[in-house]
């Protein structure tokens, strides 16, 4: 048994998805355990290639479990897209689990992280916009949406409810925007939950039973160790901790 952890040592780009792509045809278990669909991983392999900002990079092997852990931010949309991306390509992803603590990129983040961005002028810190700060504020703050709650109407429509009343406070009044609606976020995001509703699961007590019976499992890194939350080239960073000593809580 053992616990791989690949971690990139400078900005991103060194070359993590080969490396993992390479371990993954010797692993049962494959984890994304922070970030979000801010990072890419390339893989070329026998089936082609591929992509991937979601997805763990070891889903092109079928007996390897990926896991998208709860230390992840998870855009649904984004999510879906890639999936059935893979699906087009005759690749199966029924092995694919999302943890239900995993927190979820809302159309609030990726609105304020624009209008923050653009707020910040020449001092903006080049946010790929996607949402991920926001969504890491959010989960830090304790008001974030999480993906056991995209499976409950009720919950999340209260949930939501209560957030969005802050959220659109901020979007109507700091930065003079039009209110969202929480009728069409709940609807479509509800809907997400739905498609997703097979893949998520409690994905904590997968890994520790797989810990348990000696299986391997390798973490898969996004971004690197100089963009690092704590110990990067602050304050262009990213939002989560990069670090080997992050990837055991994620």
């Amino acid at each position: 048994m053992a616990v791989v952890a690949v971690i990139g040592a400078q900005w991103g780009d060194e070359g993590k998805g080969k490396i993992v792509d390479e371990l993954s045809m010797h692993t049962q278990y494959v984890v994304r355990y922070q970030g979000g669909s801010n990072a890419g991983h390339r893989v070329v392999h026998d089936k082609g290639e591929f992509s991937f900002r979601l997805v763990p990079s070891g889903i092109l092997y079928p007996n390897t479990t990926c896991i998208i852990g709860n230390g992840v931010v998870v855009d649904p949309k984004g999510l879906i897209a890639e999936m059935d991306e893979l699906k087009r390509l005759g690749i199966d992803i029924s092995h694919l689990y999302i943890s239900e603590r995993a927190h979820v990129v809302m159309p609030y983040h990726f609105l304020l992280d624009r209008l923050e961005e653009q707020a910040r002028g020449a001092d903006k810190i080049d946010s790929t916009q996607r949402g991920i700060g926001p969504a890491y504020v959010d989960k830090h703050a304790r008001i974030g949406v999480r993906m056991a709650d995209l499976l409950d109407v009720d919950t999340f429509r209260a949930k939501l409810s209560n957030i969005l009343q802050q959220k659109n406070r901020m979007i109507t009044q700091i930065y003079g925007q039009p209110p969202l609606s929480l009728e069409e976020i709940h609807g479509e995001y509800f809907g997400y939950g739905l498609q997703l509703r097979p893949h998520i699961t409690d994905t904590q007590s997968m890994l520790h039973e797989a810990v348990f019976e000696r299986k391997m499992v390798l973490l898969e890194g996004a971004q690197g160790a100089l963009l690092d939350i704590d110990f990067g080239t602050y304050p262009y960073v990213t939002s989560s901790s990069t670090m080997a000593a992050n990837a055991a809580g994620g």
